[in-house]
């Protein structure tokens, strides 16, 4: 293969002789939103200015060593998903969003040809409406410290040459030639990278354990079953910067003496899918992947399985099954993957973040990776931003940040009901997903971190954070997380399939007002039964959204049984319909229409409902010419 040294400077060289270049965002999410057809009236607007572009700069090629006016490329997802289809023109460092094909024009002739910046699609405070120019002004990215995600958004995903002059597969080629397997695992002890899946266990610790296992086969395997309501970290990173990924793994191989690797996807990643297969089919092209990797002799080879969307199958025993052709059903452990793993050979399984990370670290070395997190939990962490908050999108954060900060800061408050910023309207923020746990205004200021979360039962997870706000029902969130749990129950252990269901029911009679202050001393017992004795970890920490919400939302859970009252007038079956006599008119229309009776009144009098015979169907509501009746 060519030297890397070769690649990344011819290519650099390329990039030099290009006057701007466009960054357009191709995640799924600008994609959703047109960033595809941005990109392709950007390229016909240049085309129509008479400005020389390419938009596939490549080191080999002779004519990417030419001058070009424009080079463009799309890129993964750059974060900001609230404002997308993003595009960025470098160097002026100008960011726009809410882009539409019907502006490429007006960018290229200002922003490309002039200099000049549009002011309407710059980034702009939704409460001072202070307009930033790009990413080194916007407080949403100023904020954060971006380590996995930092070529995420920039590098063209689809072009190894681009990998490769930022840096990529130099730490996979000193792995190979400067470190036995032994130091490798040692490298990452010292570093603390912890996996970012969920467990938090020691990466460096892992390999050792399978390292240390005598047998003729082993596997690296990326866990790429991203399956929480909410979560797209892992998801985002396949498509923005897949070689990352791709290293990580083979310094994991080469740590273990691994010569096969898998990559685990789910199905409903199409793109994800799409863009890691095309990477290892380059890296095989250029000789990094296969036989001989950078001359050691050894050899890796990865394949892509995809998953059929069971949320089981994120849990590693499960996970392997699939791969083996198996229903997805998790094993009891020990023994462990790194024991006996895919066909019974020993093998490390990471998640796609923790892999990611993996190059960073060997770039970085053990005591630079180090300094920025927590002592125990080194490093950065993403998160996918969602919910009742201003700014949504894919985040990374120092652990040790607190959930003020992403909050408020990052995110740019909290939206109340009306869709305005109110912070005071800030309720909990429900973290780690289905497995995961709620938190509250008191646990603002807590530094979010693997062991800080543990200690309030609660769980950093893969990284999905979604934000309430006080117009939010506590129970029918846990409810939801429920439904979801319990659908996603692999049925192979009792505690998980039928305490779930148990856990559910109990919930729907409380949300239906048919529980009782007997329902919550069941539905604490259930839970406490399923978190301690079922099979696998999802099992266990399946009750977590119910038992932290009963923990720090109990009178919303006693209003539900007790008063038979939802505060937040969420759940339907607990919310009165009542009819304001200042807007009633007495129009009779519908006392016509309800069906069974409820409602009393003369012509040109108000109404009343009665509570008691009121079957809350609605048809009330949607007759009232005068919107009376809630």
């Amino acid at each position: 293969m060519p030297k890397l040294e070769d690649i990344r400077d011819r290519y650099n060289a390329a990039r030099e002789l290009c006057k701007k270049r466009i960054v357009v965002c191709a995640g799924t999410g600008c994609i959703a939103n047109g960033s595809l057809k941005v990109f392709e009236a950007l390229k016909n607007a240049i085309a129509l200015s008479g400005l020389d572009i390419t938009v596939s700069l490549k080191s080999e090629d002779p004519a990417s060593h030419k001058p070009h006016d424009v080079y463009m490329i799309g890129s993964g997802c750059q974060g900001f998903c609230q404002v997308g289809p993003l595009v960025t023109i470098e160097p002026n460092g100008i960011m726009y969003g809410h882009v539409k094909p019907e502006d490429a024009a007006e960018i290229v002739s200002r922003s490309v040809v002039k200099d000049e910046i549009i002011d309407r699609l710059l980034y702009q405070d939704p409460l001072t409406g202070e307009a930033y120019k790009g990413p080194d002004e916007i407080p949403f990215y100023t904020k954060q410290s971006r380590t996995g995600l930092k070529d995420c958004g920039h590098v063209d995903p689809q072009n190894i040459n681009e990998y490769i002059a930022h840096g990529g597969y130099f730490a996979a080629r000193d792995a190979f030639t400067n470190y036995n397997a032994e130091g490798i695992c040692k490298l990452y002890q010292d570093s603390g990278l912890r996996g970012r899946g969920g467990g938090g266990f020691s990466t460096g610790l892992k390999w050792d354990f399978a390292r240390k296992e005598d047998s003729d086969k082993k596997y690296v395997v990326c866990n790429g079953d991203e399956g929480d309501p909410g979560a797209f970290m892992d998801r985002s990173i396949l498509e923005g910067n897949p070689h990352s990924v791709i290293e990580g793994m083979l310094i994991a191989a080469r740590a273990i003496d691994a010569d096969e690797g898998y990559v685990y996807v789910r199905m409903e990643y199409p793109l994800a899918c799409s863009r890691i297969r095309e990477a290892i089919k380059v890296a095989e092209d250029l000789g990094i992947l296969g036989d001989n990797v950078f001359g050691s002799g050894k050899s890796f080879n990865i394949q892509v399985m995809e998953g059929a969307g069971a949320f089981v199958c994120g849990e590693e025993t499960a996970l392997l099954a699939s791969i083996e052709g198996k229903r997805g059903m998790p094993n009891p452990k020990p023994p462990f993957p790194a024991q006996k793993g895919l066909f019974g050979k020993p093998t490390v399984i990471n998640n796609v973040e923790t892999l990611a990370l993996v190059p960073v670290v060997m770039q970085q070395g053990p005591e630079n990776f180090r300094k920025v997190g927590s002592a125990k939990s080194p490093g950065t962490k993403t998160f996918a931003l969602t919910g009742h908050v201003a700014n949504t999108g894919l985040i990374e954060v120092p652990f040790g940040t607190t959930i003020r900060e992403i909050v408020f800061e990052i995110g740019g408050g909290v939206l109340d009901k009306d869709g305005k910023i109110n912070n005071d309207a800030f309720k909990a923020v429900q973290i780690g997903g289905p497995s995961g746990g709620c938190l509250t205004s008191e646990h603002l200021d807590l530094p979010l971190d693997f062991d800080s979360l543990g200690s309030i039962g609660a769980m950093v997870g893969s990284g999905g954070m979604v934000v309430m706000n006080d117009s939010t029902c506590m129970v029918e969130t846990a409810r939801y997380f429920m439904t979801f749990t319990q659908h996603e129950s692999c049925g192979k252990c009792v505690p998980c399939r039928e305490g779930t269901r148990q856990m559910l029911e109990l919930l729907e009679d409380i949300t239906q007002g048919e529980g009782t202050e007997e329902t919550l001393e069941l539905l604490q017992e259930v839970g406490n039964t399923v978190k301690l004795t079922s099979l696998c970890g999802l099992g266990k920490t399946a009750p977590n959204p119910v038992l932290s919400t009963m923990r720090y939302f109990r009178d919303e859970y006693e209003a539900h049984v007790k008063a038979k009252y939802c505060p937040t007038k969420n759940c339907k079956a607990l919310t009165p319909i009542y009819i304001d006599p200042e807007l009633c008119r007495g129009c009779t229309l519908c006392k016509r229409v309800c069906p069974v009776g409820a409602i009393t009144g003369e012509v040109k009098q108000t109404h009343v409902i009665d509570p008691m015979i009121c079957i809350k169907c609605g048809a009330c509501i949607a007759a009232c010419k005068f919107k009376a009746i809630s």
